[in-house]
C-alpha cells in the first residue's frame, strides 16, 4: 500500500524586492552622474588654481559644516522611520515627547524638515557669495561650484518631493502594510545617496582647498 504524498508546504518569495532592486540600479547611474562632475571639477581645479586660491578663502565652512551636520543627521531619522515601517507602525503610541513610540510619520516629518533647513542654509550661503561676486558666469571656479552643489540640490529637493509622496501615502492609509513600508524604504535608499554624495562633496569643495 503505498504512502499518500504530501502536499507541497507552501512556496515562500526568497527573491529581492523588484522595486528596491531598481531603485539601486537607477541610483548607480546617478552615481556616474556625479562621477562626472567631480571629474570637471578635478579637471578645472588643475587647469586654473588661481581661481580655487582666490574663491575659496571666501567659503564659509562652519556655516557649511553647520548645514551639513544637519543633513547628516536626517538620514538617521530617515532610517528610524524605515525600522518603524519594517514593524508596520505609521503612527506614534503614546506622547509627542516620547520618541521611542514613534511611527514612520514622526519620523519622516522631521527628516523632511531637515532637508528643508538644508535647502534654506545652501540658499542662504549662495545669496553670499553672489554678493560678493561669485556667479555661475564670473569664473571657472564659480561656473562648477554652482553646477555640483547646485545638481545636488536639485537632488535633495527630488527627494523632499518624494517624501510628501510618502507621507501623503502613510496618512491615507486605512492599514499600514507592505505596499507603504517598501515605498519609505526605498525613498530612504534616496536620500541616504544624497547624504553619502553630499559628504564627498563637502570634503572636496570646503576642506580639500
Amino acid at each position: 500500500m503505498s504512502q499518500a504524498t504530501a502536499a507541497p508546504s507552501p512556496i515562500h518569495a526568497t527573491r529581492p524586492n523588484q522595486v528596491a532592486v531598481g531603485t539601486i540600479v537607477w541610483l548607480s547611474s546617478e552615481l556616474m552622474f556625479f562621477a562626472g562632475l567631480f571629474a570637471m571639477y578635478f579637471t578645472l581645479r588643475a587647469e586654473v588654481p588661481d581661481e580655487w586660491a582666490h574663491w575659496t578663502p571666501h567659503l564659509n565652512v562652519p556655516f557649511a559644516a553647520a548645514n551639513t551636520t544637519v543633513l547628516l543627521l536626517s538620514s538617521f531619522t530617515a532610517q528610524a522611520g524605515v525600522w518603524a515601517a519594517e514593524r508596520y507602525q505609521a503612527r506614534r503610541t503614546g506622547s509627542l515627547a516620547n520618541v521611542r513610540g514613534w511611527g514612520a510619520q514622526e519620523w519622516w516629518v522631521l527628516t523632511y524638515i531637515m532637508g528643508s533647513v538644508f535647502i534654506a542654509g545652501q540658499v542662504y550661503e549662495y545669496a553670499g557669495l553672489i554678493s560678493e561676486g561669485l556667479t555661475i558666469s564670473s569664473s571657472p571656479y564659480g561656473s562648477v561650484f554652482y553646477l555640483t552643489t547646485g545638481f545636488h540640490g536639485l537632488h535633495v529637493l527630488g527627494g523632499l518631493i518624494a517624501m510628501i509622496f510618502v507621507l501623503g501615502r502613510q496618512f491615507a492609509a486605512k492599514k499600514y502594510g507592505t505596499h507603504e513600508a517598501t515605498t519609505t524604504i526605498v525613498v530612504s535608499y534616496y536620500w541616504h545617496f544624497v547624504d553619502v554624495v553630499w559628504i564627498a562633496l563637502f570634503t572636496v569643495i570646503y576642506l580639500i582647498k
